[in-house]
């Protein structure tokens, strides 16, 4: 199934010869430090694209998403359970629309790990984040591994 997309979305393929190699070193240089992007789910139902805003996370050269606390299950999740395809959108520091992955992370000691640096950053009880928060972690199509942070996120 293709990712997930909005009309106005134009997916940049970072495998492909024709990308510009300055502008996939700059994708990686955002990627580094975690801030608000969107993403572009299907929906599980309408099978249409559900666009939001959320933020990603950067650790030791992979990302994720995750999301305060809460005992009800995000529309999001919920799709990306559906069809884990979506479209990561920077917006920030530069604007691209890249072709991604989810992975929910469901093991108590890889959340344990990943959401005690989360609630670092947020200042927020990793224990209440275990319990309680969403996490995917986030493979970028074409990027291969992302480089890792040279300094924590914060």
């Amino acid at each position: 199934m293709p990712p997930a997309q909005t009309p106005d979305s134009q997916l940049i393929d970072l495998a492909s010869p024709s990308t510009d190699p300055a502008f996939v070193a700059a994708i990686r240089r955002v990627l580094r430090h975690g801030h608000t992007i969107d993403i572009t789910t299907i929906g599980r139902r309408s099978g249409e694209p559900r666009r939001l805003e959320i933020v990603f996370h950067s650790f030791d050269g992979h990302l994720y998403i995750s999301g305060i606390p809460s005992q009800r299950t995000r529309a999001w999740l919920h799709n990306l359970r559906a069809n884990p395809r979506f479209t990561f959108h920077l917006k920030q520091l530069l604007k691209a629309d890249l072709q991604a992955t989810a992975r929910e992370i469901t093991d108590p000691a890889e959340r344990h790990e990943v959401l005690t640096k989360v609630a670092s950053v947020w200042r927020r009880d990793p224990a209440q984040m275990e319990r309680f928060s969403p996490l995917v972690e986030v493979t970028i199509d074409g990027l291969g591994d992302a480089e890792p942070a040279t300094q924590p996120e914060g």
